[in-house]
């Protein structure tokens, strides 16, 4: 399986934060958010991201001034910034930031999703969605967050779904504790670890000694796929 592409959300507003989160997410994305321009850079260190959906209006640095800083310093990563102001002058001003696109809310799923993957294809091809992944005698399904172990359902709580949802599309390899805090960014590098462990209760076989969920030294959590499509 290719790695999945990997966006950062960059909203002050929370419940935006987590409904493209798990929109982009659900569409074959991995996905890390920031409620705003500091903890935007937070997250960029030692990570390249392959798109930012940069809200304009934020508490303290604007969406508008962070994106210029990144284009000063050089980074050419996409930007697809979101505003409420429709004005042609807003719009005129958020690209001349530096920002590639320019979406007005409210807007439609669908075109936030058009205009993500229009973007992402300029930089490579298009991420695979996938639609489930099996790893031990477990299946679970993305779309529904639905985890069955042996021919059984396995009951998920939403933040165990978002847990295994991020690692299947790391493709097998190590995502940060950073990354795995998803839309909880309130959320301590410890309670992700507690998470992890409830979550091996439900897919090891012996979750004392993990042979799928498994802890890298430094870099974070690994989940060791046999099939992902």
């Amino acid at each position: 399986m290719s790695e999945a592409f990997h966006i950062l959300v960059v909203d002050d507003d929370r419940r935006i934060r987590a409904l493209l989160d798990t929109y982009l997410v659900t569409n074959g994305y991995r996905v890390t958010t920031a409620a705003n321009a500091a903890e935007a850079r937070e997250r960029m260190r030692g990570v390249v991201f392959d798109l930012i959906v940069l809200d304009v209006m934020m508490p303290g640095e604007s969406g508008v001034s962070f994106a210029e800083s990144l284009r000063s310093a050089r980074h050419d990563v996409p930007i697809l910034m979101l505003s409420a102001r429709a004005e042609s002058a807003d719009r005129i001003k958020g690209l001349a930031a530096g920002s590639d696109d320019y979406l007005v809310k409210p807007f439609e799923p669908e075109e936030l999703l058009l205009r993500v993957r229009n973007l992402l294809r300029r930089n490579g091809p298009t991420a695979p969605a996938i639609k489930e992944a099996q790893f031990g005698d477990c299946i679970f399904d993305m779309q529904k967050g639905e985890l069955w172990r042996g021919g059984e359902i396995v009951r998920l709580t939403g933040r165990e779904k978002e847990l295994l949802r991020h690692l299947v599309q790391a493709g097998g390899k190590p995502v940060s504790r950073a990354a795995l805090r998803g839309s909880g960014q309130d959320e301590a590098a410890r309670a992700v670890d507690v998470q992890i462990n409830r979550l091996r209760q439900k897919i090891e076989t012996d979750p004392a000694n993990p042979s799928l969920l498994q802890t890298v030294r430094g870099e974070g959590y690994v989940l060791f796929l046999e099939n992902a499509e």
